[in-house]
């Protein structure tokens, strides 16, 4: 029973997905999974999915969370050591675009890489969450492309400024709730057209989903809707040889199975 977030005749709208169609809720966003639990199912409004414009999962966070060097091989390529600690940074709101709109490329970057990164959507709120009360606060999974621009990122030691750009990473299309999705190992990967780039498995994360939002939480309140990504596979753009960064009319997909894809073309910015 998945759900998402979409604009239908003008109007911001949440409905629950029954195959090719969405039922609206009476609730004016997902975050809160008692407010979720709690919502009526708005029948003689459904509409089908393809005459609505899907919206991020979640349009408006509280925080994005963003981890990085999560996966051995991602690890491995970069050449660093492997991380005790998670890394972390974090994207604004006004960064997320919908599953399937265009990924607009800026003039001032040359490096722009893709990212295929499961996401966990907090549904509770806590404080220094104990691993094991973890899963508690979980409203769900979704998928989202951490699109970097490397040269950026790589003007600093911080990466705030090549992970942020306004209008740039795309989230969902859906949200998945946690008991209908295997996470054990399930596959994460990146395709470029029919060229699989990213290939691998949530068992290969470094740090697991518990740990990552006990950490997080010991430093700051996880809110409703709050966003953790989790971090990516080795196979990003920078690291191979030689290296492949996305161009004006690539279409680049990201999917995490059981979760969702992610669809994407890419597009310059017109002046």
């Amino acid at each position: 029973m998945p759900y998402a977030s979409y604009t239908y005749q003008g109007a911001d709208r949440v409905g629950r997905v029954d195959g090719g169609t969405l039922i609206p809720l009476d609730l004016a966003s997902l975050g809160s999974a008692d407010a979720l639990q709690a919502a009526t199912e708005l029948s003689a409004q459904a509409v089908a999915v393809s005459d609505v414009h899907l919206r991020p999962v979640i349009p408006r966070p509280d925080k994005i969370i963003c981890v990085g060097l999560n996966y051995h091989a991602h690890v491995g390529e970069t050449g660093r050591e492997l991380p005790t600690y998670p890394v972390m940074f974090t994207k604004f709101a006004s960064s997320l675009i919908g599953p399937h709109d265009d990924i607009v490329l800026p003039p001032e970057s040359a490096q722009v890489d893709y990212e295929a990164e499961l996401t966990v959507v907090i549904g509770r709120a806590g404080r220094r969450i104990p691993v094991e009360k973890a899963y508690d606060h979980v409203l769900g999974y979704t998928v989202a492309n951490d699109i970097t621009m490397r040269d950026y990122q790589y003007k600093t030691h911080q990466w705030l400024q090549g992970k942020t750009w306004d209008n740039s990473t795309p989230l969902g299309p859906y949200l998945v709730l946690p008991q209908e999705v295997d996470l054990t190992a399930a596959g994460v990967r990146t395709r470029l057209g029919d060229r699989v780039l990213q290939e691998s498995d949530t068992s290969k994360l470094i740090f697991d989903i518990p740990t990552l939002i006990s950490t997080i939480s010991q430093f700051t309140t996880l809110l409703p809707g709050d966003l953790i990504l989790t971090g990516t596979p080795g196979g990003v753009g920078y690291r191979r040889d030689p290296q492949l960064f996305l161009q004006d009319g690539d279409v680049i997909t990201v999917e995490v199975d059981g979760v969702g894809t992610l669809t994407n073309r890419v597009v310059s910015e017109q002046p």
